[in-house]
């Protein structure tokens, strides 16, 4: 005669199983789920980064797992191609393409060029930008797609990504923190490994309950895979939007500063030259990339919302300087767009815009890539 059951014991095995499922877990699962994806099998690989705060018309979202939003990029789709020449590009929103079509940004119109190197191979463009403005997030992101094997890395950057207060603050880096950290002792990088910006997980936000929201985020990511595939949408694109500020007050500070020269020294240089260590010999071609130059009130005073021209002046005089002293390939084209052709912010450009920067990347792409 069986014994019955003991409705105790089943919920004492119960526990004990999930006890044990938690803390395996929290030891493998977190550093291994973002590899999990449908993106290149199921449906086709995204042409940029996941990024969106409307997730239901935009069919993506933000997330902060590296090897799931590298997953999802076309990028990872199989194995690079022999005759192939790779070039991935890093930076801010104005590289992602905010108010732009995939095929319509820095990276889109490059690659649409059909370019080819001196021996013949394809030249392929792929988009890695992400917003947020932070040099030391660009260098994250950079530091993780060498495993793809660029031929070239292609980095646009602005005044914005450099002062010290802003390395840390963007929320993809601060939630990536392990790997933020092997950055500052890997290149010796100034900032403090254990800032109170970088978020500190322990054991128990690493386990299934702790972990619920990322892998929802997950689920989620995949799910809207399929609304990408068949539409190509990626972001909101609204029929209007606030068009960039032409009209300033007298307030010409920057990061707290009021002139009349940068503290060279509390901008991240390092960061660049980190970044040039990391890509070894690959060649990499930094952009200063293009701003709005106002005509509108007190424009005498400031080029746009984010820059007075004292401040900015000397940036470029500064970035200048060290790409001579670097030896870096190095493109200035802060001033080759027309105000006309910014949309919502002093550094997104309409397709127009971004048409002016590819015909200058695109002659230092062919020249590098034929050397």
């Amino acid at each position: 005669m069986r014994e019955p059951v003991s409705p105790l014991r089943v919920l004492a095995k119960g526990l004990l199983l999930f006890a044990i499922f938690n803390l395996v877990f929290a030891a493998w699962a977190p550093a291994h789920l973002g590899d999990l994806s449908l993106y290149g099998s199921v449906f086709p690989g995204r042409l940029r980064l996941p990024f969106g705060e409307d997730s239901q018309h935009a069919y993506n979202l933000s997330l902060f797992n590296l090897d799931a939003m590298f997953s999802s990029q076309v990028l990872a789709e199989g194995v690079k191609p022999q005759n192939e020449y790779r070039v991935i590009v890093i930076g801010d929103s104005s590289v992602w393409g905010i108010l732009l079509r995939p095929e319509q940004t820095l990276s889109g119109q490059l690659d649409a060029q059909g370019l080819a190197t001196c021996d013949g191979r394809q030249i392929r463009i792929y988009n890695l930008g992400y917003p947020t403005i932070s040099l030391t997030k660009d260098l994250m992101i950079l530091n993780y797609a060498m495993r793809y094997q660029a031929d070239l890395v292609v980095w646009p950057v602005t005044l914005e990504a450099f002062p010290f207060d802003q390395q840390l603050a963007s929320p993809i880096v601060a939630n990536n923190t392990e790997a933020v950290q092997e950055l500052i002792a890997k290149f010796h990088l100034p900032f403090n490994p254990h800032d109170p910006t970088l978020v500190q997980t322990n054991f128990w936000q690493r386990t299934l309950i702790g972990q619920r929201r990322n892998l929802a985020d997950l689920l989620r990511l995949q799910l809207y895979g399929v609304m990408w595939a068949s539409t190509g949408v990626d972001q909101v694109y609204p029929t209007d939007y606030s068009p960039a500020q032409t009209d300033f007050d007298t307030d010409v500070s920057f990061d707290g500063r009021q002139g009349p020269a940068l503290d060279q020294t509390q901008l991240a240089f390092d960061v660049l030259k980190a970044g040039e260590r990391e890509v070894g010999k690959t060649p990499l071609l930094l952009v200063n990339e293009p701003i709005l130059i106002s005509a509108g009130k007190n424009s005498d005073l400031r080029y746009n919302f984010f820059y007075p021209r004292w401040a900015y002046d000397q940036y470029r005089q500064d970035l200048t300087l060290q790409a001579g002293l670097n030896d870096w390939n190095y493109l200035d084209e802060w001033n080759l767009v027309p105000a006309g052709d910014f949309t919502n912010s002093a550094i997104h450009l309409t397709p127009a815009g971004e048409h002016l920067l590819v015909d200058k990347v695109k002659t230092s792409i062919l020249s590098l890539s034929c050397r």
